[in-house]
């Protein structure tokens, strides 16, 4: 009988990229999500049937028990960058990881993978740093041999890193940003989804990885690498923290006094907070080399997806060739 795999998150940025890898595989996705209308695009992945999004709040024992039933193995890759209503840091991060561990080792579940992030860490300012942290702690104590998986930042062409620098650039000149000499080690989302589907597969020992491209780079020089791509010159402007924190505090106002109409998805002070600090592999950690997997390089991915923000569009580069033409 074809094994099955449920993935917690599964039509969200990275999931999609799992659920297709393991279609290919040959394997059953049970897409657990919670609005499985909105996810219909997982369907072609595979075969008529053979990838399914189904109903699941991850908040809720036996919604994760339901999506669960009959899986082989299970990926978690549920996670918030900024809190809305009941979907908080803690609620997802920490006790719903915690939830999906405990009830795959009790329904005997022989693999579980886990995406989590570069700079998880019990001890750091950020609460989305401590919650991740928080959710690999619990993970390993109900599922020892579980797979952890902490990429740096992921782009693809969905990805809110480049994709949101790019879009600010309509707003003005100048371009602000927090943390821009902190340093990240962007990974390919599709690097990431074989990472996990070679886990799924068991062709990886259990523990630890972290997922870097490579290329590291600083904050500011990514953006303006992304300037450059998109052929358009803004001034970079670096913001201390404290400057960082009013404007984070200033949305936030924003989304209280709107009582959440406008929701902050812009800055948040416990983003400034994380941006105070580098996301790159750790020189002693387990990553990439592990797995026997090459990561893409930048260059080999972001002009198929930024040129949408270049002035003349996809049309940029005959704009450019006309240039040399001779004058009639």
């Amino acid at each position: 009988m074809t094994k099955l795999v449920t993935i917690y998150g599964g039509a969200g940025f990275v999931g999609r990229y799992i659920a297709r890898r393991m279609a290919k595989e040959g394997w059953r996705v049970r897409v657990a999500v919670r609005r499985p209308n909105e996810s219909l695009h997982v369907k072609p992945y595979g075969a008529v049937g053979q990838v399914e999004p189904v109903l699941c709040n991850i908040r809720d024992d036996a919604s994760v028990l339901a999506a669960m039933q009959g899986a082989d193995a299970v990926v978690n890759c549920v996670g918030v960058l900024t809190e809305k209503g009941k979907n908080s840091f803690a609620a997802v991060q920490s006790e719903g990881a915690a939830r999906i561990a405990r009830i795959a080792a009790e329904q005997g579940v022989d693999t579980l993978v886990h995406l989590s992030a570069i700079g998880a860490d019990l001890a750091s300012e950020s609460e989305y740093a401590q919650t991740k942290a928080q959710g690999e702690e619990a993970i390993l104590a109900s599922f020892p041999s579980a797979v952890i998986l902490r990429p740096s930042v992921i782009f693809g062409v969905e990805d809110d890193f480049f994709n949101r620098f790019a879009e600010m650039t309509k707003f003005g000149p100048v371009l602000p940003i927090v943390g821009g000499e902190s340093k990240f080690q962007p990974v390919y989302v599709d690097d990431v989804a074989q990472a996990a589907a070679k886990a799924v597969v068991g062709d990886v020992p259990a523990g630890v990885y972290e997922l870097g491209g490579p290329e590291v780079e600083t904050l500011k020089g990514l953006v303006n690498k992304m300037l450059g791509l998109i052929q358009r010159r803004r001034l970079v402007v670096n913001l201390p923290s404290f400057a960082g924190d009013l404007m984070a505090r200033g949305f936030g106002l924003a989304q209280a006094m709107t009582l959440g109409l406008f929701h902050n998805s812009i800055l948040t002070r416990d983003q400034v907070k994380s941006l105070a600090n580098d996301t790159i592999v750790g020189s002693d950690a387990k990553g990439f080399a592990d797995l026997g997997i090459t990561p893409t390089a930048m260059d080999a991915i972001l002009p198929e997806y930024l040129w949408v923000y270049r002035d003349s569009g996809q049309y940029a580069s005959i704009r450019d060739s006309a240039k040399n033409l001779p004058n009639a």
